[in-house]
């Protein structure tokens, strides 16, 4: 068994915004896991600083800025000398992984792949065609990247039980290499006093603008919102607002809102909770994306019916019925809003369905440990984990050779330029 505390160094993607993202909420619902063993984190990052990530040190984190393309860091790792090194996101595996493995051969290189975004591209650009996605669909220069990340890690962590089962499907994925991590929620800290039915008014979404599968949402239920509320008022509900949160919204976004057809983009929301509390109903009519939406979890710990698409369910909630409605076209969506805003039996048993799942699937406390010993069990046999992982070893071997001599090149470059 290795003697704690252990040192594990993250290399971010970007640094962590818990409120701007579902990613940065999960990214630092691992950091607190590794802290909480007492470990030693520092989170390193070649991102720029932002007004809304999170302060770590205030964490106990300590933080480093890195380069790309900059032998610095080699000297960096060669120093600390990690014992697990977690990579944000394949990129930042392509990026600094055969740094980690030359400096540091003996680290647990894991990698958090968020979502496959692979598999987010290929729906992307089949709605982009109006057509269904195919499997063919998947094989991409983006898929052999990420695949290849996947399998030159020592362990990956996948947020969706959907991904784990493509993986091992049409990837040839040994269950060995992945790990199903889903959101870790705090089961002791779910709000007690949430508001009636009687109490709430009007709909709202949330979501990153800058998120592709956000944006294309709000695009699509501004087509479909003149309809819902023309539905509703024909039942005495006139006035609805559809308010409409998230981070960095665009000139293109707040030029949709609209007061007189109560379409208003809300932009920042400090608290989510708080909004999606107060509201009726969330809206999530997402056409493609991958992973499992914050949004729509954040939405059953407020026991705010959803109504969302099969895409948008997608991982979640297996064998339990969706708390709220799941609607795939254009009638069937504004159906939907209008018989959960306007029956209150309706709203409420779909607000009964939410706590079964938060507490069997999303249940921090058994989940968290069970990362943490997947990571030691590694730890204590990591060489005989990597001699039954050829293929990783393989790719490690040929393809970062590749990516190795690119990013010297471009160094090299750098340095004329200076």
């Amino acid at each position: 068994m290795q003697a704690s505390p252990l040192k594990v160094l993250v290399i971010g993607y970007v640094w962590p915004e818990p409120k701007s993202s579902a990613a940065g909420s999960h990214m630092l619902s691992l950091l607190r896991l590794f802290k909480r063993q007492a470990w030693q984190v520092i989170f390193a990052s070649p991102a720029q600083v932002t007004d809304h990530m999170v302060d770590l040190k205030d964490e106990g984190i300590d933080t480093l800025s890195i380069t790309l393309n900059d032998s610095r860091f080699d000297q960096t790792i060669h120093e600390l000398q990690p014992d697990i090194v977690m990579f944000d996101r394949f990129m930042m595996e392509e990026q600094f992984g055969w740094r980690v493995e030359k400096n540091c051969p003996n680290a647990l290189r894991i990698l958090d792949t968020e979502d496959l975004q692979c598999l987010r591209n290929a729906r992307h650009q089949a709605v982009k065609q109006a057509r269904e996605m195919q499997i063919s669909d998947l094989y991409t220069d983006i898929a052999k990247r990420e695949i290849a990340a996947i399998y030159r890690s020592d362990l990956s962590l996948i947020i969706s039980s959907y991904e784990i089962e493509l993986l091992q499907k049409h990837f040839q994925m040994p269950a060995s290499q992945i790990h199903h991590l889903p959101f870790m929620l705090d089961l002791n800290h779910l709000p007690k006093q949430l508001a009636s039915y009687e109490d709430r008014q009007h709909m709202m979404m949330i979501g990153n603008f800058r998120h592709a599968p956000n944006w294309d949402s709000v695009l699509y239920i501004q087509t479909l919102w003149p309809e819902i509320r023309k539905r509703l008022k024909e039942k005495g509900l006139p006035n609805i607002e559809l308010h409409i949160y998230g981070s960095y919204p665009p000139p293109k976004a707040t030029a949709l809102h609209n007061p007189k057809s109560g379409f208003l983009i809300k932009g920042w929301a400090d608290d989510a909770y708080d909004v999606i509390q107060k509201a009726r109903l969330c809206l999530a009519p997402l056409r493609f994306g991958a992973g499992i939406k914050g949004k729509l979890l954040d939405a059953m710990v407020c026991e705010t019916p959803s109504i969302t698409t099969d895409i948008g369910a997608e991982g979640m909630a297996p064998n339990y019925s969706w708390p709220g409605k799941i609607a795939n076209n254009d009638e069937e969506f504004i159906n939907a809003c209008v018989t959960l805003y306007s029956e209150p039996d309706n709203w409420l048993l779909a607000t009964q369905a939410a706590r079964p799942i938060l507490t069997t699937l999303y249940d921090g406390s058994k989940t968290g440990p069970a990362l943490i010993q997947k990571i030691l069990t590694l730890l204590d046999n990591l060489q005989t984990h990597r001699l039954h992982n050829f293929t990783g070893s393989m790719l490690m071997h040929h393809s970062m050779k590749s990516t190795q001599y690119m990013s010297q090149w471009i160094e090299a470059k750098n340095k004329q330029v200076e």
